[in-house]
């Protein structure tokens, strides 16, 4: 079984470029999905909603529109030549529903761009790992509360965008600490981890982690349900040869004090660095997170440092 590969890095974005605001999963209140467009405006970008951003599906309330909708609207964001990212308005549950609709074909054949999202959105970023070899930014979608209220979330995401040297070397919150002790250097993938399982099985499974920094967090999640998923990605082999782990936020799944330990009982046998409460995922900061990128994990200093910056 091979280690994971470093991912081709789509070209960061210069003021005036076009993004796409795609919804391939739950339906967006209107008035977050305006707020976080005034945002992309106010840094100089030009933001385009897709045709079904605004539906819901007219049976399936969770969904924002069909599934051969949400579907279109990626595809049709991706291959049109002037758009030069895409950027998820919210996550909630979809994703699996239409990954297998969008035309991957017809989107490798329009080449690599900006990808950002978190949460449900993962199971795209596992997508555009396998399907297209393409490196994606796990960070914060533009009709999401931490997106619109939050500093550093939007700091981190603009910087990432436009100057990715500039955080090449990711610090943690200040919780941030070792749960074991280390360091590491592998190549960055992961997001939601209960969707990480959920893909196993699936045409975009990576066969293991192998070789791969594992950067994780989840939301409303029990800790039964932690213990859970993780034993699945345990028993199932796919954290064999794991080179690291960050964790990232657990919000709504019970105090940390009760989360903690079937995160250290479940993750601590690795004999991997492991590092903890970084500050990505659902909580009130959602840091970027590059993923495809060759990094090094410091767990003693708190720090990712990334090889090369996240975009070309």
């Amino acid at each position: 079984m091979t280690n994971l590969e470093p991912l081709a890095r789509p070209p960061r974005l210069r003021a005036g470029d076009r993004v796409a605001v795609v919804a391939p999963s739950g339906p967006v209140p209107e008035e977050r999905l305006d707020a976080g467009l005034d945002i992309l405006r106010g840094w100089d970008l030009d933001p385009v909603v897709l045709p079904h951003v605004r539906e819901t599906h007219p049976e399936l309330g969770y969904l924002a529109g069909t599934d051969e909708d949400r579907a279109r609207d990626l595809t049709e964001a991706w291959c049109d030549p002037s758009v030069s990212a895409v950027i998820c308005a919210r996550g909630g549950y979809g994703v699996q529903r239409m990954v297998d609709l969008a035309d991957w074909n017809a989107m490798r054949a329009a080449g690599p761009k900006v990808f950002v999202g978190y949460s449900d959105i993962t199971a795209l970023h596992e997508a555009f790992a396998v399907r297209m070899g393409l490196a994606t930014l796990h960070g914060p979608m533009s009709g999401t509360e931490v997106f619109l209220k939050d500093a550093r979330t939007q700091d981190s995401l603009r910087a990432t965008l436009f100057e990715p040297e500039t955080v090449q070397r990711l610090h943690g919150l200040a919780a941030a600490r070792p749960m074991v002790p280390g360091r590491a250097r592998g190549v960055t993938l992961g997001g939601c981890v209960s969707l990480i399982a959920a893909e196993l099985g699936t045409p975009d499974a990576r066969p293991s982690a192998r070789g791969g920094l594992l950067l994780i967090e989840d939301v409303e999640e029990e800790t039964y349900r932690l213990d859970r998923i993780l034993t699945q990605l345990l028993r199932a082999k796919w954290l064999e040869g794991v080179a690291g782990v960050v964790l990232g936020s657990w919000a709504e799944c019970g105090p940390y004090e009760q989360v903690r330990p079937v995160l250290a009982d479940r993750l601590g046998g690795l004999g991997v660095p492991v590092l903890e409460e970084f500050g990505f995922g659902h909580g009130p900061t959602n840091l970027t997170m590059p993923l495809g990128i060759p990094a090094v994990l410091d767990a003693d200093a708190g720090t990712l440092t990334l090889d090369v910056p996240a975009l070309a």
